[in-house]
């Protein structure tokens, strides 16, 4: 399966059709993601002519109106015959590897020639229960991507690949627009798809930049997947991809991020804070006291270091006779009252 780390977020560089054609342009990709950190590529895997059978349906609207969708499939796919390459090269470097899948005849493939770890289904074929059923019944991990789905369409999606054989899933909460506005992320959903259906969560994001995946790795998200392209740019779907040089920050950032929400009611000093304690403030003595005066605010303030006692205990002092004789700057405690006090005072500061 695809190796989670443990307490860790795990990174996949999606490496879609930003090759532009060019299978040394998908091995830099490769490349590209095992040096920035992440911890997987995924790519993309249909059969030609299987995901468009109306060959002169043309796009009307988004970033690739105009685009007649059987071409646009066929400039984008990845070739079956890179499978092998690429996998031998994110094994070379270190990286997992695996595929969305888009079709019967892609999968029986991918299981006869190259056995994936794991399978994710897209948000465009999350409806299609058919495809869903024969990849859980490979027995591997799946990952399900939610764009656009009702959580009626989810929950029929969870039902059939459970039903099918699949004990191991993710849910990714995915906006199928390009780019996606972060203000259309809707990262509780996540959360709440986490409580819903008892699964891992995750993220596959089409935003601008890196602070939806950084605020998704805070919420919980234990995959981000976000798409790379090269540096020289040029691919189909740059326009919600992200740089070598932003991919390494976002696997560094989601991983802070992830550690950041801690405990719920973890009150109280951290192991960081506890030797900053002794710098709070405490009282001291503003001016000499001689024994017998009387206690007010001209005699006792607070200041930094915490050698005498909590400023919340000035009012047990103030008008109280000093017992002893004491100097300017020196700290204040129980020592200075009348003993009486003092022990009364100390037992009410328990309670």
């Amino acid at each position: 399966m695809i190796p989670f780390p443990p307490a860790r977020v795990l990174v996949v560089a999606e490496l879609s059709a930003n090759h532009r054609g060019s299978l040394a342009n998908a091995l830099e990709l490769v490349d590209a993601a095992a040096a920035a950190g992440a911890h997987a590529v995924k790519l993309q895997t249909w059969c030609p002519g299987k995901m468009v059978l109306d060959r002169s349906y043309v796009l009307e609207r988004g970033l690739w109106a105009g685009r007649n969708l059987a071409e646009l499939y066929d400039e984008a796919q990845t070739p079956l015959e890179w499978h092998g390459p690429l996998l031998s090269r994110a094994k070379a470097r270190g990286i997992a590897a695996f595929t969305s899948v888009f079709d019967m005849e892609s999968l029986a493939f991918l299981e006869a020639e190259h056995p994936m770890p794991a399978y994710k289904v897209a948000s465009f074929e999350l409806v299609d229960l058919l495809l869903i059923r024969a990849i859980a019944r490979t027995g591997k991990p799946m990952i399900l991507s939610t764009g656009m789905a009702t959580r009626v369409e989810i929950a029929e999606a969870v039902d059939a690949a459970e039903r099918a054989g699949c004990r191991d899933l993710t849910l990714l909460r995915c906006t199928s627009a390009y780019p996606a506005g972060p203000e259309h992320a809707n990262l509780r959903t996540m959360v709440h798809m986490a409580e819903e259906f008892d699964c891992r969560i995750g993220l596959s994001d089409h935003t601008p930049g890196i602070g939806v995946a950084v605020a998704a790795a805070a919420l919980g998200a234990r995959m981000i997947e976000k798409h790379l392209k090269l540096e020289a740019g040029g691919g189909l779907d740059d326009a919600f991809s992200i740089d070598p040089q932003g991919l390494a920050q976002l696997v560094a950032a989601v991983q802070d991020a992830a550690k950041a929400p801690g405990k719920t009611g973890a009150y109280g000093p951290t192991i960081g804070e506890a030797p900053q304690l002794e710098l709070r403030r405490s009282l001291y003595l503003a001016r000499d006291v001689r024994a017998g005066d009387t206690l007010t605010l001209e005699h006792i303030r607070t200041a930094r270091p915490a050698l005498g006692l909590p400023p919340r205990m000035i009012w047990r002092f103030l008008g109280k006779t000093a017992l002893v004789d004491a100097p300017a700057a020196s700290p204040v405690t129980w020592g200075l009252i009348e003993p009486a006090d003092a022990i009364a005072e100390a037992n009410t500061s328990r309670l």
